[in-house]
């Protein structure tokens, strides 16, 4: 039998504030309910998220639903751009992601390389793969920690991808036990309704 991982980005989120913190805006907390009716088919076994609150609001109504509690993994948050826990511009973090796309190992000071990023990232995936074998798992998480995991596995799920993916979005990846089978996009237009 298969497990099955679904890679939830996290719904849209204010652009001020801190990055732990900062919860959703009107539009991602809709957005959220419409994830949930969505991922309530798909039969959830298990729903994990990063540590960081936009995630956690993302799937908590699913969790609730389901009858479980979200389980929090300090390795999905999001790559340390910086030292500071203030959100990077979208000016200042294009530049910042096509330099760590095309240099796993560059990094600002104070912050982490995608390498770094991925490394920490896939270590709680096969974690996860290996205690819940053959269940459905949910990953919430955010675009550039959710693409570096997928592209451990299939190096198409590149900077391109990532801007390719909306907020929220989810990808429904099929191992035989750490082995990627196949990926497929269930967040669209007409499910979602972006």
């Amino acid at each position: 039998m298969s497990t099955f991982i679904y890679m939830v980005r996290h719904g849209d989120s204010p652009k001020e504030g801190n990055e732990r913190t900062r919860g959703l805006t009107e539009k991602g907390r809709i957005d959220a309910l419409r994830l949930t009716a969505l991922l309530r088919k798909e039969e959830i076994d298990v729903v994990t998220s990063s540590p960081y609150t936009r995630s956690i609001l993302t799937v908590e109504e699913l969790a609730q639903q389901i009858g479980k509690e979200v389980l929090v993994f300090e390795g999905l948050k999001e790559r340390i751009f910086s030292a500071e826990d203030q959100r990077i511009s979208d000016k200042e973090l294009l530049p910042l992601l096509e330099k760590s796309f095309s240099n796993p190992n560059y990094a600002l000071e104070g912050g982490e390389s995608n390498a770094d990023c991925q490394g920490r990232a896939i270590k709680v995936l096969k974690e996860l793969l290996t205690i819940y074998r053959e269940n459905k798992i949910v990953i919430a998480s955010h675009g550039a920690v959710m693409t570096l995991m997928m592209g451990f596995y299939d190096n198409k799920y590149d900077l391109n991808f990532l801007h390719s993916t909306s907020k929220p979005d989810v990808y429904r990846m099929e191992f035989n036990d750490q082995e990627l089978l196949s990926v497929q996009r269930l967040w669209t237009e007409r499910v979602g309704g972006n």
